[in-house]
């Protein structure tokens, strides 16, 4: 999944019996929703300021809601900017902590515990410094504005000519980004060299191409209804904003990344994060965000073999039914290299991607009670960025029903796309995995915005990779090619255990973990090589899947054992869903009182 807003990442949850998602709220109420369900006045004004905070610093992402009145503005992302966030965090956290814990009620008590853990843990990372270095080609000041054009809606005028405020606003952006590198140069933070090469290379690409052909300027080939003079005026006035401003700002950013950081970039045998000075520290701070977990990276490594030992057995035996033998390299290789089972063309690729996104929506009334009434559809990744990235990623819809949520797949190079991997991935990144958890989490009715919009990465992940062995329990997989692909995935969730502290804790090369993945999963080479590129540059995030998935599905197992006859299937998952992205600690509890309600 592709998280829009970097400000804070927080989930917290009262526990409550599971009930219909509301309709999708209009942009005027949104802001009303920021204390909604909160009990103490104290707490709910903290999170009213809290919200608009966040709105307020996340302009995009307040569009993105439907809250349209920043949407001639841009985050600040500037050297004093950040510190100004950071301080601006501080203090809510500080007003967070000088509320008597034991005067409020339970749901408030959970709520403004998880305010506080979370809004720590964003502190945390800043011990990071992730501006001053990281970079990669989907993180970096073209990657990232040029989703402007996706989540800023030109319906009116208006909208164009504040889709125009905001283009003038980014050469502001890039001068900060170098700002930033420039300080991380002076500290002797760099990138590694591959993500740095990778950048340059979707940086030279775009230059060199007419800037008619950026997805910035999409607006530029739709007609949008005005009259035959405001549509001329808009769309050269848009093109000469590219020309003029962009394309300079980001040639001047290409410049000083070939200049200055890519001939002291981390080499490939020391790429991971572990060793910059802030190294260590930093991963500690990302193991403990992404998973929710005191854990030391060493455990999640052996974690991480021995989920891979367990999966790889299960390989074997389907390979056996499949291809007549359980020789898990056979097996692999035969996945890896027999043309038959990629994909011809992107048509293809799409066709398979839909078919299974409509099987999963006619299946899941019968393992969910609460369903969402925002629809999911199937996008392509933009062609700038697919040469770069992951095979898929979503988007959650706008709650004001303006936009549905958003399966996108990779159509770049659909003939090296295997089919058997096509459902797992359908499963994960739509139904049921990503879309029916943040929709629902988006119409829940009487909780906190933040807790409808936001949400901690192990239980989002987590859900969305328990989901794929899920949708084998309603019999979504067409054939046990399929199947193969669902334990190749969880194969390749398992290694990221494995492959992620490898990299940033125990010294592993690159090339080390390309070679682990390549013999314990199924996954095309480029789709191995993108991989490594992004744990590499977003350290900690790869470990929460596996420590999500296998947290609700032992909450799961204990609570079959409990209820016996009484489980139910729909109730544990509204359960589990009914209160948004939450940490796995009140994930416990929540489950644990809908057992005690059953018994």
């Amino acid at each position: 999944m592709r998280r829009i807003v970097w400000v804070l990442s927080l989930g917290a949850v009262a526990c409550r019996q599971a009930v219909p998602p509301d309709p999708p709220p209009s942009p005027a109420n949104l802001g009303d929703q920021a204390a909604a369900g909160v009990e103490d006045p104290r707490l709910g004004a903290l999170l009213i300021d809290h919200w608009e905070w966040v709105l307020r610093q996340e302009p995009v992402f307040a569009t993105s809601l439907g809250d349209h009145r920043y949407d001639d503005q841009l985050a600040d992302r500037s050297p004093a900017g950040l510190a100004a966030a950071q301080q601006a965090m501080v203090a809510l956290r500080d007003r967070a902590r000088a509320i008597p814990f034991g005067e409020l009620s339970r749901p408030d008590q959970v709520t403004l515990g998880l305010f506080i853990e979370e809004l720590e843990a964003s502190l945390g990372r800043e011990v990071c410094r992730f501006e001053q270095w990281n970079l990669s080609p989907r993180g970096n000041p073209f990657a990232d504005h040029a989703e402007l054009v996706e989540l800023h809606p030109v319906k009116t005028e208006a909208d164009g000519q504040k889709l125009l405020a905001r283009y003038r606003l980014v050469p502001r952006e890039v001068e900060a980004a170098l700002a930033h590198l420039q300080l991380g140069v002076a500290a002797g933070l760099y990138g590694n060299a591959e993500s740095v090469r990778r950048t340059l290379a979707m940086l030279d690409g775009e230059l060199q191409k007419p800037v008619s052909e950026w997805a910035y300027a999409t607006p530029v080939q739709k007609s949008h209804g005005w009259s035959p003079e405001a549509e001329a005026k808009f769309k050269a006035e848009l093109l000469q904003i590219l020309e003029v401003e962009l394309k300079p700002a980001f040639t001047r950013y290409r410049n000083f990344v070939a200049e200055q950081i890519s001939p002291k970039a981390r080499p490939a045998d020391k790429s991971g994060v572990g060793v910059l000075p802030i190294g260590a520290e930093c991963y500690r701070a990302t193991v403990r965000i992404y998973t929710n977990l005191s854990r030391s990276p060493e455990e999640l490594h052996r974690l991480g073999l021995q989920e891979i030992e367990r999966i790889n057995g299960e390989m074997r035996i389907l390979g056996k039914k499949l291809f007549g033998t359980d020789d898990l390299a056979a097996i692999v290789s035969k996945l890896r290299s027999d043309p038959s089972l990629r994909f011809q063309n992107a048509a293809e690729l799409e066709v398979a991607a839909e078919s299974a996104l409509i099987a999963a929506k006619a299946a899941i009334p019968q393992a969910f009670g609460v369903l969402p009434k925002a629809d999911c559809v199937i996008a392509r990744i933009p062609d700038h960025e697919a040469p770069f990235t992951s095979i898929a990623y979503y988007r959650q819809p706008i709650p004001d029903g303006s936009k549905p949520g958003e399966f996108f797949v990779n159509t770049y190079q659909a003939e090296t796309r295997p089919r058997f991997e096509m459902e797992a991935l359908a499963f994960h990144e739509s139904i049921p995995g990503h879309h029916l958890q943040i929709a629902i989490a988006q119409e829940l009715p009487a909780i906190p915005a933040f807790r409808k919009h936001l949400g901690t990465t192990a239980f989002v992940e987590g859900w969305a990779l328990y989901t794929e062995r899920l949708a084998d329990e309603l019999g979504l997989y067409t054939s046990d090619l399929s199947r193969m692909g669902m334990l190749s995935f969880d194969a390749w969730r398992a290694s990221r255990l494995v492959v992620d502290t490898g990299l940033h804790a125990l010294g592993w090369s690159r090339s080390q973990a390309q070679a682990f993945m390549r013999d314990h999963t199924a996954l095309a080479e480029n789709n191995i090589d993108n991989e490594v590129d992004r744990y590499l540059v977003w350290p900690g995030q790869a470990l929460a899947y596996k420590t999500g998935q296998l947290e609700i599905w032992r909450l799961r197992r204990e609570a079959e054992r409990s209820l016996g006859k009484n489980f139910d299937l729909r109730g544990f998952h509204d359960a589990v869903l009914t209160g948004g992205a939450v940490t796995m600690s009140v994930l416990a509890q929540q489950v644990e009182d809908w057992v005690q309600s059953r018994n």
